[in-house]
């Protein structure tokens, strides 16, 4: 692999301006978002609780989220040591 010296960046104003621009629309846009999540939030939350489902853990919702399915383990000590028993 050869080495060479690192590439000097320079940031002038007009970058400064535009990275501003593009902050500040999206601050905006999630305000927006989370205003109309809040709203409708509160519309599930009465519709939620009105069918009695049952609420997940953070974990759960996680695994949700990524696609995992934890598998449940064998329970008891004499799965960690075969036939013996304490």
């Amino acid at each position: 692999m050869l080495r060479r010296k690192p590439t000097r960046l320079e940031l002038k104003l007009d970058d400064i301006e535009e990275f501003e621009g593009v902050r500040k629309e999206l601050e905006s846009r999630r305000k927006q978002r989370d205003e109309a999540e809040a709203a409708a939030g509160g519309e599930e939350a009465a519709a939620i609780g009105a069918l009695g489902t049952e609420h997940k853990s953070r974990e759960q919702l996680i695994n949700d989220r990524i696609g995992y399915k934890p598998q449940p383990k064998a329970g008891g000590r004499t799965a960690h040591f075969g036939t013996f028993e304490f």
